[in-house]
């Protein structure tokens, strides 16, 4: 009897019809590409790019326009151009240890002109006389400064290319080769839209849109064929969210009612007269927890806007109906901070607080108000009444952590974060709840003064910090790691600590804070610098949020360079907590030792202190998908999508997801892939 087709009995497999996507083959790791060794591959890595998919799906943040090419002795000074010559002649200068000049004679029939490349020492080998290269840069003072190159006719420089977010140990150029030799394998990659909403959206396949991102013929085509892939990741979070949205409407929480005495005699206790901002986020706030459905809000403000007076605000609502509220942080020092501003206006109230973290066990069962880390969701923590939870720098916790905190019960959640992020994203990637701003900080604080200063100019940095302190101010002094590592040079908090007291600091009372210290430790050094005891505090990133000492006026920020632009207008706000003028120092690198965002994140933190300009910045620079700590918190990672461009392809996503709720296919399949990620991420 025949089998197959037209035949009776079916065979066991089918043959895999040309052309059908090999998902498999995407997933291959890089190194399975001619000339990806052991040591690219731990390279390509560190810059997030494991497989041929995060090959083909890593985005050109700009296309290089083509530039003139021209003779050696036509070149204009500070114009973009290219040259092709012959090297005569190279050498290396080591003018300081974290420096490193190549300098390479190259002429032309014209003239010859020395060729700059800054902490590239490898290409000395590379550029040995009679190598003919092609160069893209600027002629500057000290010579033409290379931007890119190419070596015996590799590839064209000057042409239309796209440009890759690289590392300095994995060039855009390198970066470029290595997605062109992925790029046959952009149709082993699924296209999981529904064929009707491809149609109606007027969508060209996902294979030809990844192509048109990598090998465009012009900078319209490459943005068509990211608008494609946007709406993809865009549609996936949008029904996941939807869903989440579908999925609360039924559940209860306790309606607390219009606004009571307690939170009257709060408003009254205040020393200050609440912004318009916090007013209008205690109204939205009011208007939530009068209702049986559970809150579920955003609230974003800059460093030091008062968002934690709305959250005790919150919480004693919750008090004054007779219930209970938590509030949880992702650090001890954070929680701590907190219990300590919280304690004696509740004191005042005659609201009992406790306090509840991994070192600290405090009786909870009795407060009205409990402040702790995670240790408030852990086996044998009770919560019971509870109406009102929030959760501060909530981005820090996984989605499994702020589940455990609600778990069998419904309270209304308040969600705090001091990293603001522009409204479009958060309606994207907070989707699922009501966004709150409180932009503006109380008009008794003064806007801090930054400048940025390199390393050579550092003792003026600590001339101006001896002044603060002379005149009975405290300082702050930040270090990019712990101790001293051998694979790293940043500067180690623990070694300089020594060395300024040794040197810059001699006489002064300095103090070492980092993560790990023992709590107790960290507790006993934060009272003393309180309370005065110490002059600086030496410190890592543990200060980021929830340190206030008001009389602290003046920070450095040693090798800046080496933060993110977030990162670091948080650590800005530790200083100008009182009323005195305060000043940030951020210490870097040479400028020509710095990458172009480098120098353009630092240069944004001194002409800004305004937190939601600064995020826009960020969003520019570092790309939707890890903006404010986006991937440690679980969120989409936006690979296509450019926010403040594709406000129009949101609202169509959006659109879209709400008549795909109940759809089963593979776009369902790529949803719950997504949503099992953001809950396995911590």
């Amino acid at each position: 009897m025949p089998k197959g087709f037209a035949g009776e009995d079916a065979p066991k497999s089918w043959p895999r019809l040309p052309g059908t996507p090999r998902p498999e083959n995407a997933e291959r790791p890089v190194a399975s590409l001619t000339g990806v060794g052991p040591s690219l591959e731990k390279k390509l890595a560190k810059l997030g790019l494991r497989s041929l998919r995060d090959l083909l799906e890593h985005r050109p943040h700009r296309y290089e326009s083509a530039v003139p090419e021209r003779r050696i002795a036509d070149l204009l000074a500070g114009e973009e151009t290219a040259i092709a010559g012959e090297v005569r002649s190279v050498s290396v200068r080591r003018p300081r240890r974290n420096l490193a000049i190549v300098n390479a004679r190259v002429g032309d029939e014209s003239g010859e002109i020395v060729a700059v490349w800054f902490n590239q020492a490898w290409l000395e080998e590379k550029l040995q006389p009679g190598t003919r290269v092609r160069l893209r840069g600027q002629l500057k003072r000290n010579g033409f400064q290379v931007r890119s190159h190419d070596l015996n006719g590799v590839s064209a420089t000057a042409d239309f290319a796209p440009v890759y977010p690289a590392s300095e140990e994995v060039p855009p150029k390198r970066l470029r080769s290595l997605v062109e030799r992925a790029l046959p394998h952009a149709r082993d990659l699924p296209d999981v839209l529904p064929a009707p909403l491809k149609v109606s959206e007027r969508l060209p396949l996902r294979a030809d849109a990844l192509v048109a991102l990598h090998r465009p013929r012009s900078e319209e085509e490459g943005e068509e064929g990211r608008r494609r892939l946007a709406f993809d990741e865009l549609l996936v979070l949008q029904v996941g969210l939807a869903r989440a949205r579908a999925g609360r409407e039924a559940a209860v929480a306790p309606a607390l009612g219009e606004p009571g005495e307690l939170v009257s005699r709060y408003k009254e206790l205040l020393p200050f007269m609440l912004t318009p901002d916090q007013d209008r986020a205690i109204e939205e706030i009011d208007g939530d927890l009068a209702r049986a459905v559970p809150m579920q809000r955003l609230l974003q403000g800059d460093v030091g806007s008062g968002k934690t007076v709305v959250a005790l605000y919150a919480l004693l609502r919750a008090v004054e109906a007779g219930q209970r509220g938590a509030l949880m942080a992702p650090t001890e020092t954070l929680a701590e901070q907190h219990f300590l501003t919280l304690e004696p206006l509740c004191t005042q109230l005659g609201v009992s607080v406790a306090l509840l973290t991994g070192s600290v066990k405090s009786e909870v069962e009795s407060a009205q108000i409990v402040v702790g880390t995670h240790a408030l969701i852990q086996e044998g923590v009770v919560l019971e009444q509870l109406a009102v939870a929030v959760v501060d720098e909530q981005h820090r916790f996984g989605v499994e952590q702020r589940r455990a905190l609600v778990e069998g019960r419904t309270p209304h959640v308040l969600h705090m974060t001091a990293t603001p992020i522009p409204r479009t994203l958060a309606l994207t990637v907070y989707g699922d709840l009501h966004v709150t701003e409180i932009a503006k900080p109380p008009a008794s604080r003064k806007p801090i003064v930054t400048s940025w200063v390199t390393a050579e100019r550092s003792s003026e940095a600590y001339t101006r910090l001896r002044k603060h302190l002379d005149a009975g101010r405290q300082a702050y002094v930040v270090c990019p790691l712990i101790e001293d590592s051998e694979t790293s040079q940043a500067r180690a908090a623990e070694g300089e600590a020594e060395r300024l007291q040794r040197v810059e600091l001699k006489g002064y009372r300095v103090g070492l804070l980092h993560g790990r210290l023992r709590p107790a430790d960290r507790r006993e050094l934060m009272g003393r610098f309180k309370a005065g005891e110490l002059d600086v505090l030496v410190a890592t990133t543990v200060i980021e949020v929830g340190v206030d000492v008001p009389n602290a006026t003046i920070m450095i920020v040693q090798e800046a360079d080496r933060f993110g632009l977030a990162q670091l207008h948080q650590l800005r706000g530790r200083v100008g907590r009182g009323a005195e003028q305060s000043y940030c120092l951020l210490i870097s690198r040479q400028r020509e030792e710095l990458t172009d965002n480098a120098q353009e994140r630092l240069q944004a933190l001194v002409d800004s202190t305004d937190g939601f300009g600064l995020a826009e910045k960020d969003l520019e620079l570092r790309g939707e998908g890890q903006l404010m700590g986006t991937r440690q918190a679980g969120i989409s990672e936006f690979r296509f999508t450019k926010l403040r461009a594709d406000r129009p392809l949101l609202e169509r996503a959006r659109a879209a997801a709400e008549g795909l709720v109940a759809y089963e296919g593979p776009l369902a399949d790529e949803v719950d892939a997504l949503f099992e990620r953001k809950e396995v991420a911590a």
